[in-house]
């Protein structure tokens, strides 16, 4: 709700914000106003286009702002040459932001409307003014006048005005607000007098009448004004007074005829703007529903901008002016006016650039797109827009991040609208529809922007919204109990990202000094409610600490923010110190900020009760984890170290020592002394020993690295004494209390020799083991090692053997530097290649591996070493010392004895062969050595040996069939991969890569595959060619393989042999399923047998349906009746059986048999068949009564079907003669009076000439038909063509039989009765020689020039020499025109597209006539040829 304000005094002050436009001004061409009248509406605009012009001042305009902002000081300092323009559209996710607006109800001016409205029935308020003063016009032609107080000051005008000009329409004061413009709904327009509140002047003809005032504006000159009417033009008024008489002057600017100016906003000079180049400049912005325009009244008449506005037919446009400050230099700034036009849903922003009263350009800054369609618009300050959407919401938008700051719903304010002035109502309605229908919620009288404030007109009050200051926006938080949002936006505050600040000024650190005090007194304020009142009074302890756990991290992170973490522990700490609950939940929320660096010291005693807390929740591995990552400084060491060791914390051991005492030795000794004492026992060792052992292991390899442990860096100075003393720690060779040599080195080998002897290998990569003392250090440790594992016997061989390891990768990655007695070295090399241990064999081999490459093995005999590692299996080892050798093959036999790498044989031997590296005798030896393991090869992958075979080895495939005989498992799957590497291989186009196989290679697959893969072998005859019938049929029978048998059979054309095998297994089948069922106490399920059954009834089907068609009869009773019988005798042996759904399942069996039969079978064949058989002929009939309708129905389906289909034939054919006689008897109309060959007219003609009349509408003379061939004889019949149709399309002939003549009808047909008239015949014989043409090339070569067109004369002079007339010869538009009345139609792209199609094999042909003009409007066919095949007639 808007406060109740009562005298209230309004700020009129005038500010400015001084944040910097940093850009080089883009110039901008000026438009004529005539060019902008006729310009097109489907002008682009420049914001949207011209990009280069534009980015700069984009870059200026979005970090333009409130000189009041935190980050202003430093804005100037962030590098704005990075961004670009973006058009998007507002982020609406709502930000702390808080409340923005401040609303305020101007109570005093309310009360005052409501008393004029019941004394002087001054009527309803209807527009506004805001400036010094505020003034309202009412629906009755009043005029009210309030100063800042609210207080009346004048009532100007009266009812009776009012009836005569209407409600006051339009307001405005001039500059310094001691005149005042009122325009009225009947379009006057009077001047008042505020010092003394007299009517100055009444003007009546400063616009056409008939339409109201829509606008009326003081300029920067107190005697200069501009309005608009609703007639959509605009007037420029200039106040004149001589010799004490006032009168007015007015001038057109711009008309409605182009278009209804709808706005118009003049720019205002600031008083405070000094020597600025516009301040001689009077500028005024107006817009149309399609054009914005910016033009110069002063010192001349000039329109310098324009830009298209696009918008929905009800949308109106919108415009609003503000100055910035622009910071052009790193000195210099300038002030310049921005101004914002908007519709419908876009927002443009431009800025006015001006050099001088001449030059005046405009430059596009940013585009805004808001999801709303807005009323008005509104600036804030340089910063803050606020837009009034239809819903009557008003949206505050930052500019420069395009971001929604917030909404406000305004809708109690009950805005008035204009929308009467805009349909003219007071003077008939008469504007046109675009502007009544835009104009209907108009509200620029009653929506106004002054100095920062936002002032709406409702019917009974006025409403002005204000930007609340920064303590303000605080403070709405605080009184809704919204402390987490008050605090972020505090925060905002601090860090400078807020947005519309207001009152927040200085330097940034004065301004973080008064934020920071403000948020300590809300966390302070904030605390205190949360341990008071907003704490619940009841509930369970888990409750109570879910409620504190939301609480304390909002109190740490501000605090840490403002780095005051001496209140964080101080007030803070001590206000939650009170409550026991409140205590542990704060100190456990420290440990997250502990652990990620963010809280680094913490005050003793808040660490001791920090670790009193965790230890007596027993949580002390969360006490170590904060220890080590806090300043030393904040620790009571004491308490401290006496806490680690008693507990075991042995990571905040070392960090203390290291950290407090910088003391990297001591904890490592104390340490390595409890280890020793868990190693020493022999027992297995706990998780807890286990754990210090590995920490011990890590903070040597990191001390001897140069880092600290756990984590951070080791300070630069001390790195290199840190490594010497630790080195020489665990090199020691006696301590105190122990007797043993080298104990610390002795005990970190028996805790873990792999991986003690890693951290020595990566302290061996170190600068410092690389210098002369480095390598004599190191060989001391190897010297160590030796003397500690090897001589000492209490290491086990396994351990021993992973020195040597270490040993051999040292002595191969350091150059030999390390030296090894050789004695020594004999026992690494015979442990590595010790074929009795499989220990770690992989290990082991690549550590030989490394030693020989690094050539740590040259003393060694070579042919001893290959031994070895044959003996040790080391086939990698054998590999490389074969390759040396280049013995190729016998590195192939080590790639088939090592299990891990055999798959990779085949490659290795495609890389040999296909190398030109190796000699032909190295391939060939490789190829022999192949051919002697294909056995093996062949088992790792049948598929890769057989490509290998047959791509690289010459060898024939039976060599190689007959090698593997001896082991038929290994041929199967040899032949296997031929026969798969044969399929994938095939292709139909290459037809000479195709793998040929011999066909006693396949026949050797078969019987191999029947003896493997016996289910596979159907399949694979059925699908493959290449073996012989009979040697093939004789496997299958030697295997018994019964399917692949039958299939055989049938391919050779042994039909009952085929049926014969597959009948008796199913016979089988059946027995088998019979005796099953036929067994009392079998409980075997049968359904699978039954599936068999089914499956191998469709198989007997199929082969019966296939092979029926080529028998007669017998022999497909020979076929289906013994199938037949198959399936119904179970039937008789099971009648007895108690089971109904066997006896469905078989009925249903007989049933397809019988089905699939009928098509073969005569139906009384089988009936009888069927009741002969005792399963069926025997009972009643009902048994034997479904299988009987059965067959019925299916008979009577096949009948019907069989009926309907005649049906159809003889409906289409009766169809089709009707159609045929309807045509033959249908007389034909034709569509001229005259022949269409020789043009003569046919009541010209003697009655003994005969017309030939077609059904497509042409007519001919018969002997004009016959003279062209048009006539072919069909079994003695003449069969006349219709000659037009059939050289129009080629092979569609219209044909007649019926010959037409106008007389004598009855006279016999003979063709020598046919006789030509002599005009005929000339006509014919001019037409012949007329196409006598050249041929088609030299067509082609005249089509490609203009002598065509001489050719064209030329057959025209040829018309006008048997005419015996002479005419003026023309081509327009492709046609030959001669005189007034011939044309000659042949067009070019006709001639071009003939020769075109006729290169193409089609068969058109071009038409040329020749036509006459007989009337003054009728053109008759005079003459017409056609251009045939060959251009020749």
């Amino acid at each position: 709700m808007a406060e109740e304000i009562s005298n209230s005094v309004l700020n009129f002050d005038i500010e400015f914000d001084d944040e910097e436009f940093k850009s080089d001004l883009p110039t901008v061409e000026n438009p004529t106003l005539e060019s902008i009248l006729n310009e097109s509406e489907d002008y682009e605009s420049p914001v949207e286009d011209d990009t280069s012009s534009v980015i700069s001042a984009v870059q200026m305009f979005k970090d333009s702002g409130d000189t009041t902002s935190l980050s202003s000081s430093d804005s100037n300092r962030t590098d704005r040459s990075a961004r670009s323009r973006q058009k998007k559209k507002i982020d609406l996710q709502k930000t702390v932001h808080g409340s923005v607006l401040k609303p305020n109800r101007l109570k005093n001016i309310a009360a005052q409307l409501h008393s004029a409205a019941d004394r002087v029935d001054a009527g309803m308020p209807t527009s506004m003014a805001v400036s010094s003063l505020i003034a309202i016009g009412t629906s009755h032609g009043l005029v009210l006048v309030f100063d800042p107080k609210q207080v009346l000051k004048w009532c100007l005008g009266s009812t009776a005005v009012g009836q005569q000009y209407g409600s006051v329409s339009a307001l405005s004061f001039n500059k310094d607000c001691t005149r005042l413009l009122s325009g009225f709904a009947k379009g006057q327009i009077t001047m008042w007098d505020l010092t003394n509140g007299k009517l100055l002047r009444t003007i009546t003809d400063a616009h056409p009448p008939g339409s109201a005032v829509l606008h009326v504006k003081f300029t920067d000159s107190p005697v200069l004004a501009v309005c608009s009417d609703s007639g959509g033009s605009v007037f420029e008024l200039e106040m004149k007074r001589l010799i004490g008489v006032r009168t007015c002057e007015s001038k057109c600017l711009f008309s409605g005829s182009r278009g209804e100016v709808c706005v118009v906003e003049p720019l205002h000079m600031n008083l405070t703007i000094k020597d600025h180049p516009m301040q001689d400049v009077m500028v005024v912005a107006m817009a149309t529903l399609s054009k914005v325009l910016l033009v110069t009244l002063r010192p001349q008449l000039k329109v310098v901008f324009t830009h298209a506005l696009k918008g929905s037919p009800t949308s109106l446009p919108l415009l609003a002016w503000q100055f910035v400050i622009i910071q052009v230099s790193e000195k210099d700034r300038v002030i310049d006016p921005v101004l914002v036009f908007a519709r419908e849903s876009t927002i443009y922003f431009f800025q006015v650039i001006c050099n001088n009263a001449q030059d005046i350009k405009c430059s596009g800054l940013q585009k805004i797109i808001v999801p709303y369609k807005m009323l008005s618009v509104a600036w804030m300050n340089p910063r803050i827009l606020v837009a009034l959407d239809t819903n009557e919401k008003i949206h505050v938008i930052d500019v420069r991040s395009e971001e929604e700051l917030e909404v406000l719903d305004v809708s109690d304010v009950q805005l008035v609208y204009n929308n009467s002035q805009f349909k003219s109502l007071a003077t008939g309605g008469n504007v046109s529809q675009a502007l009544a229908m835009a104009g209907e919620e108009a509200c620029y009288q009653t929506v106004v922007s002054h100095n920062g404030q936002l002032l709406l007109l409702g019917t009974k009050a006025v409403y002005v919204y204000t930007l609340r200051n920064w303590k303000e926006r605080i403070d709405v938080l605080v009184k809704q109990n919204k402390y987490n949002e008050a605090l972020a936006l505090s925060l905002s505050f601090y860090d400078g990202r807020a947005k519309a600040i207001i009152g927040l000024g200085g330097s940034s650190k004065s301004k973080r000094e008064i934020v920071s005090d403000m948020m300590l007194e809300l966390l302070f304020e904030y605390v205190d409610l949360s341990m008071t009142t907003l704490c619940p009074e009841k509930g369970k302890m888990e409750e109570l600490e879910a409620y504190y756990q939301n609480i304390v991290p909002v109190c740490v992170d501000y605090c840490l923010h403002l780095s005051r973490t001496d209140i964080l522990f101080g007030r803070i700490y001590d206000r939650f110190a009170v409550d026991y609950i409140a205590r542990g939940t704060f100190l456990e929320c420290l440990e997250p900020y502990i652990l990620s660096d963010k809280l680094r010291s913490i005050p003793p005693s808040v660490m001791k009760d920090l670790v009193e807390h965790y230890q007596a929740k027993n949580m002390l591995e969360g006490v170590e984890s904060c220890i080590v990552h806090l300043e030393v400084t904040s620790l009571d060491i004491h308490q401290v170290v006496n806490l680690c060791w008693s507990h075991g914390l042995y990571d905040a051991i070392i960090y203390v020592y290291n950290k407090g005492m910088f003391d990297y030795t001591t904890p490592l000794e104390e340490l390595l002394g409890i280890l020793q004492q868990a190693v020493s026992t022999g027992i297995q060792l706990t998780d807890e020993q286990i754990r210090l052992g590995n920490k011990l292991l890590v903070y040597i390899s990191c001390c001897l690295a140069g880092r600290a442990y756990p984590l951070g860096d080791i300070p630069e100075e001390m790195v290199a004494d840190v490594k010497k003393n630790v080195f020489q720690c665990i090199t020691r060779l006696r301590v105190k209390n122990n007797e043993s040599t080298h104990p610390y080195l002795r005990t970190l080998l028996q805790f873990d020799t792999r991986e003690f002897l890693n951290v020595l290998a990566l302290a061996f990569e170190e600068k410092e083991f690389n210098t002369e003392e480095g390598i004599r250090n190191r060989q001391r440790v190897v010297d160590i090692l030796l003397q500690v594992v090897v001589e000492s016997g209490e290491f086990t061989p396994t351990q021993i053997g992973i020195l040597f390891t270490f040993l051999a990768r040292q002595m191969a990655c350091h150059e030999n530097t390390i030296l090894v007695n050789r004695v020594l070295f004999e026992q690494v090399l015979e442990f590595l290649a010790n074929p009795e241990d499989d220990s770690r064999h992989e290990e082991r081999q690549q550590a030989l591996m490394e030693l020989l490459q690094a050539g740590g093995l040259q003393q060694v005999d070579e042919e001893k070493l290959l031994s070895m590692a044959e003996n040790a299996k080391f086939y990698r080892v054998c590999e490389l010392l074969y390759e040396k050798r280049r013995h190729f093959d016998k590195i192939l036999s080590c790639y088939l004895r090592d299990p891990s790498r055999k798959y990779h044989a085949f490659s290795y031997i495609t890389s040999i062969l296909n190398s030109e590296r190796f000699t032909l005798e190295e391939q060939e030896r490789l190829k022999e050595e192949a051919f002697n393991q294909l056995e093996e090869l062949v088992s790792i992958d049948c598929k890769q040996a057989a490509q290998m075979v047959i791509s690289t080895m010459p060898k024939n495939l039976g060599v190689v069939a007959n090698k593997m005989k001896s082991n038929p498992k290994i041929l199967f799957g040899f032949l296997k991969g031929v026969m798969s590497y044969r399929e994938s291989s095939s292709s139909a186009i290459h037809t000479d890569k195709q793998v040929n196989i011999e066909p006693w290679i396949m026949e050797l697959y078969v019987d191999l595959m029947c003896q493997f893969r016996p289910q596979e072998v159907y399949n694979y005859i059925k699908l493959n060619e290449g073996y012989r019938l009979e040697q093939t049929l004789e496997i299958c029978r030697k295997h018994k393989h019964s399917e692949a048998t039958a299939y055989l059979l049938e391919k050779a054309g042994d039909i009952q042999g085929a049926f014969g095998i597959i009948l008796t297994n199913l016979q089988n089948k059946l027995k088998l399923l019979t005796n099953e069922l036929l067994t009392p106490d079998s409980e075997k399920d049968v359904t699978v047998q039954f599936l068999e059954v089914q499956a191998l009834i469709l198989v007997v089907i199929q082969l019966c349906q296939r092979n029926s068609g080529k028998m007669d009869e017998a022999g497909r009773e020979s076929l289906w009746f013994p199938l037949l019988e198959t399936v119904m005798s179970p039937q008789r042996k099971l009648k007895d059986l108690n089971n109904k759904q066997i006896h469905e399942d078989f009925k249903k069996a007989t049933h397809h048999v019988l089905n699939s039969m009928m098509g073969y079978i005569a139906l009384p064949t089988i009936l009888h068949k069927i009741m002969q058989d005792p399963a069926y002929s025997t009972g009643k009939f009902g048994e034997v009564r479904e299988l009987i309708l059965g067959m019925l129905e299916t008979y009577n389906y096949e009948q019907t079907l069989m009926e309907t289909c005649k049906n159809l034939l003889n409906h289409d054919i009766h169809v089709h003669l009707k159609n045929l006689t309807s045509a033959a008897t249908k007389g034909y109309i034709p569509k001229g009076d005259g022949c269409d060959l020789c043009t003569k007219q046919f009541i010209n003609q003697n009655e003994t000439d005969t017309v030939i009349i077609f059904r497509c509408g042409h007519s001919y003379h018969k002997g004009c038909l016959q003279s062209i061939g048009s006539v072919h004889v069909i079994d003695g019949e003449d069969s006349w063509i219709c000659y037009l149709c059939s050289h129009r399309k080629r092979g569609q002939f219209q044909s007649t039989r019926f010959h037409r003549s106008l007389s004598n009808r009855g006279q016999p047909k003979s063709k020598d009765n046919i006789s030509v008239d002599p005009q005929h015949s000339q006509a014919l014989d001019f037409v012949r020689n007329f196409l006598k043409t050249p041929s088609r090339v030299s067509w082609i070569s005249l089509t490609v020039s203009s002598k065509f067109k001489m050719w064209i004369r030329d057959k025209v002079h040829e018309v006008q020499h048997v005419s015996g007339n002479t005419y003026d010869i023309k081509c327009v538009h492709g046609n030959v025109y001669f005189g007034q009345n011939w044309i000659l139609n042949c067009r070019w792209h006709y001639l071009m597209n003939y020769l075109r199609n006729r290169d193409q094999g089609h068969t058109e042909e071009l038409q040329v006539s020749l036509i006459k003009k007989t009337s003054s409007s009728n053109w008759h066919l005079h003459l017409q040829w056609n251009l045939c095949h060959d251009f020749s007639c």
